[in-house]
C-alpha cells in the first residue's frame, strides 16, 4: 500500500449556482484571497479590468457565462484547496453533474435579490442525491435584495435543508456594513477597494464595541441572531456532513466582502477526501494504491496548445508524473509523461498529486469520461451517468471537401461529452444526430467545429424531445414503428427517440415486452 507523503489536509469543492449568480467572480475572489492571483477580474467588468481567468472560450467571454469548468489548486492556512469551477447555464448541467462526482463538498451561491432560482434548486437536489455537503453563500448583499430571514425560510421550504447561518448581515441588502460572526459575537467590517479588484481590508470588532459602530443595524442583527439560536439554527458539524443542514454566509464576491470567512469555513468545516465506492460495492481507501477517475475531457483550450486533457480526480495513493498506470476499461498500461494543473489558459506541470487533487493528463487519448486509472491493485469506479437529451439535430459538413475534419471534430465532441453523438446505418457517418440537454450545446459544437477543425457544419432540427434506453431486441421490434427512431451511442447504448412523452407512452403500452427505460433527468 502507498501512503500519501504530503500530510497537508485536502479540501476539494465545486462552486455551483444558477447563471449570473457570481460563480466565476467568486472563484477569482477566492484565488485573490489565497494570493494565487494579484488582481481579480470580471467577465463583463469595467474597461481595463481583466476577464476572469477561468473563462477561456470566446463564447464565455462574449456572454459573461461559464460553459466549461476549470480547476484551481492553492494553499491556504496549512491546507491544499482544490477549487473546481462549473458551468452555471442549465444547458450545461451534464458537465456540472460530472464535476460534482469529483468533489467532496460544494459552495452554492444564491443571488440575494432572486433567491432560489430553478437551476439552484436542481443543483441542490443533485448534491442531496450524491450526499455532498453544501455551504451556502448569499451573494451580492451589496445590492438591494430579499430579507435575510425570508431567504432562510425559502431554503428550508424549497430544499428541505436546514440553514444554519455562520454570519449574519449588519444592514439590509444594498447597505452591506459588515456581518455578525454568530460563533464569536464579533462584528466584521469591510472596506471597499477600487472596483473590488484587490483584497478588501476587514476589521474585527469585539461585541462590546460593536453597538457604537453598528448602531441600529447592529441591534437588529443581534436580535435576529438570537431568534435563530432559539429556533435551533446553529451549526452542527454532524448534520452538515450528513447533508441535512447547510452553513450560510453572507457576502459580495464582486467587492470581496465575506470571502475570507468562506475560505476559513472551507478549511475548518468542509470534509477531507474519504474512501471512494467501487463498482463491485467495495471501497478504495485513500491510503491504498494509486487510483483516479476521469470526470472531464477537454481539448482546444488554447490555440498554442493543440492537445487534449483528461481531468482526473485522485482517489487513493500518490500520483507521480511519468508513472505507468493501468486503464481500468481496457487493462492496457500507459505512461503519464505529461501531467498539468490547468486554470483557464494558465498551465503548470504536476510532479505529484494526492487524494482529492485534480490532475490534467495531456494527450491521454484513450481516456473517456468516467474511466478509471490505477496502479497496483486493480479497481473500477462506477461510470458517470449521461442525462436524458431533450434536443436533437442532424449534422452535416457544410463543405463536403472537409469531411475528414468534420468526422474528426464530431468524434472529439463525442469523447468530450460536449454533446451525445448518435448514429444509425440508415443515417451513416455523414449525418450523425447530435443530442443535447440544452440547445446552447449545439452553439458550442458549431463554434468549435469551425475554429478548431476548420469544418463548418449545418444543423437540421429533428422533431424529437424524448429518449428511452432500449436493447438489441428493442432495436428490431421498433423498426418501422411510426414516430420512433432508434440510434446508438459510441458506448453501445441504444436510444429510442420519440416526438413527445405521449408517443413514448403509447409505444410503451403497445409493445409491453420491449425495454424502454427512462434516462436520468437533468433536473436531478
Amino acid at each position: 500500500m502507498t501512503s500519501p507523503t504530503d500530510a497537508r489536509p485536502r479540501r476539494t469543492f465545486a462552486v455551483i449556482s444558477h447563471p449570473d449568480a457570481g460563480k466565476s467572480t467568486l472563484t477569482e475572489a477566492l484565488a485573490l484571497h489565497a494570493r494565487t492571483i494579484s488582481e481579480a477580474g470580471a467577465v463583463h467588468g469595467k474597461a481595463g479590468r481583466r476577464g476572469t481567468v477561468s473563462d477561456w472560450m470566446e463564447m464565455e467571454r462574449a456572454r459573461g457565462i461559464s460553459i466549461t469548468s476549470a480547476a484551481l489548486q492553492f494553499e491556504y492556512d496549512g491546507h491544499v484547496v482544490n477549487l473546481v469551477d462549473t458551468p452555471g447555464h442549465a444547458d450545461f448541467s451534464e458537465d456540472t453533474y460530472r464535476v460534482l462526482s469529483a468533489v467532496d463538498s460544494a459552495v452554492m451561491l444564491v443571488d440575494a435579490a432572486k433567491g432560489l432560482e430553478p437551476q439552484t434548486l436542481k443543483l441542490f437536489r443533485v448534491c442531496a442525491q450524491r450526499g455532498i455537503p453544501v455551504i451556502t453563500v448569499i451573494n451580492k448583499w451589496d445590492r438591494p435584495g430579499l430579507d435575510p430571514l425570508q431567504l432562510m425560510d425559502e431554503i428550508q421550504k424549497e430544499i428541505g435543508l436546514r440553514p444554519t447561518p455562520l454570519t449574519w448581515p449588519v444592514g439590509s441588502a444594498g447597505e452591506f456594513r459588515g456581518v455578525l460572526d454568530r460563533r464569536t459575537g464579533d462584528l466584521i467590517q469591510y472596506t471597499r477597494t477600487a472596483g473590488g479588484a484587490t483584497r478588501a481590508p476587514e476589521q474585527r470588532v469585539a461585541s462590546s464595541r460593536a453597538p457604537e459602530l453598528g448602531g441600529e443595524a447592529w441591534a437588529t442583527a443581534v436580535e435576529e441572531h438570537e431568534l435563530l439560536s432559539m429556533d435551533g439554527a446553529d451549526h452542527d458539524q454532524g448534520t452538515f456532513l450528513a447533508g441535512s443542514t447547510t452553513p450560510v454566509l453572507f457576502a459580495s464576491a464582486l467587492l470581496n466582502f465575506g470571502v475570507a470567512q468562506l475560505l476559513h469555513v472551507l478549511v475548518e468545516l468542509a470534509p477531507s477526501p474519504g474512501p471512494t465506492p467501487t463498482v463491485d460495492g467495495g471501497l478504495r481507501a485513500v491510503a491504498d494504491d494509486f487510483s483516479a477517475f476521469v470526470f472531464k475531457v477537454q481539448s482546444g483550450m488554447d490555440a498554442a496548445h493543440r492537445d487534449r486533457l483528461a481531468y482526473a480526480r485522485v482517489c487513493s495513493g500518490v500520483f507521480e508524473r511519468g508513472m505507468v498506470v493501468q486503464h481500468g476499461e481496457t487493462g492496457k498500461p500507459f505512461a503519464t509523461k505529461y501531467a498539468q494543473a490547468v486554470f483557464g489558459r494558465d498551465r503548470s506541470s504536476v510532479e505529484q498529486a494526492f487524494p482529492g487533487d485534480i490532475v490534467g493528463l495531456v494527450n491521454a487519448n484513450a481516456l473517456r469520461v468516467g474511466d478509471t486509472i490505477y496502479a497496483g491493485a486493480a479497481v473500477r469506479f462506477p461510470p458517470i451517468a449521461s442525462f436524458a437529451p431533450e434536443h436533437f439535430v442532424s449534422a452535416r459538413a457544410a463543405d463536403t471537401g472537409r469531411y475528414k475534419q468534420f468526422r474528426r471534430g464530431i468524434e472529439q465532441m463525442d469523447q468530450e461529452g460536449v454533446v451525445q453523438v448518435l448514429r444509425s446505418d440508415l443515417r451513416g457517418d455523414q449525418s450523425p444526430v447530435l443530442a443535447a440537454v440544452g440547445p446552447m450545446q449545439f452553439e458550442v459544437v458549431t463554434a468549435r467545429m469551425e475554429s478548431e477543425f476548420g469544418a463548418a457544419i449545418r444543423l437540421e432540427h429533428l422533431d424529437y424531445s424524448v429518449a428511452r434506453r432500449t436493447d438489441e431486441a428493442g432495436v428490431e421490434a421498433l423498426k418501422g414503428v411510426r414516430g420512433v427512431e432508434v440510434l446508438s451511442r459510441a458506448d453501445g447504448t441504444h436510444l429510442a427517440l420519440f416526438p413527445d412523452t405521449w408517443r413514448a407512452h403509447t409505444v410503451t403500452r403497445d409493445h409491453p415486452t420491449v425495454l424502454l427505460e427512462p434516462l436520468p433527468a437533468s433536473g436531478g
